[in-house]
């Protein structure tokens, strides 16, 4: 039997991925079935489960590859940042995929103890980078100094937080980006 490159097993995992992240996006966690998993990401479920263990496995490695993204965007550029890709995101029906995810882990963050525990370490991830990037922008002179890091940090996820309910309900992303730019004004060193 010919072996399969480490680059194939990778491509097919992401493949694996994109499709269970429209899937769960659709259907949440409970209504994304094995059928319509099968359905999302074109393959049998013996391919699915080949490279994730169960469902658990595979909703979890979206939402790690969702944060590891977040994190990633939250070091170069900021979370103001991931909004703004959020709202671009939220208006292409392919891409909508994060928007799910947040809201799913939102809801499991709430309701799934066991979920929460394991969670814990990716959303310090979010933390420690939004942290990161707030004490550079303080060195660099460009945050405002009146306010405590902390302080703005909360902010900024509050925000996040806020707009991921907002679009999760369907209401529009019309001029929002103004919302953004002030909140992006709010934290600059005036």
């Amino acid at each position: 039997m010919p072996r399969v490159s480490q680059d194939r097993l990778d491509a097919r995992r992401r493949e694996i991925l994109a499709g269970a992240r429209a899937c769960f996006s659709r259907h949440g966690y409970e209504g994304a079935t094995v059928r319509r998993l099968e359905e999302a990401t074109g393959l049998s479920r013996g391919a699915i489960f080949h490279h994730f263990r169960d469902k658990e496995s595979l909703f979890l490695a979206v939402a790690e590859d969702d944060a590891a993204e977040m994190v990633e965007t939250v070091a170069k550029q900021g979370l103001v940042q991931v909004m703004r890709d959020l709202l671009t995101r939220a208006d292409d029906v392919a891409e909508t995929g994060w928007l799910g995810t947040q809201l799913e882990v939102s809801r499991r963050l709430r309701t799934d103890q066991e979920f929460a525990d394991r969670w814990a370490a990716r959303a310090a991830a979010i933390a420690t980078a939004t942290r990161d990037r707030l004490a550079r922008q303080r060195a660099a002179g460009t945050l405002r100094e009146d306010v405590p890091p902390e302080t703005l940090q909360r902010f900024l996820e509050l925000v996040l937080d806020g707009l991921v309910m907002h679009l999760g309900t369907g209401r529009t992303t019309a001029d929002l980006a103004p919302v953004l730019d002030l909140v992006e004004e709010a934290v600059r060193r005036r």
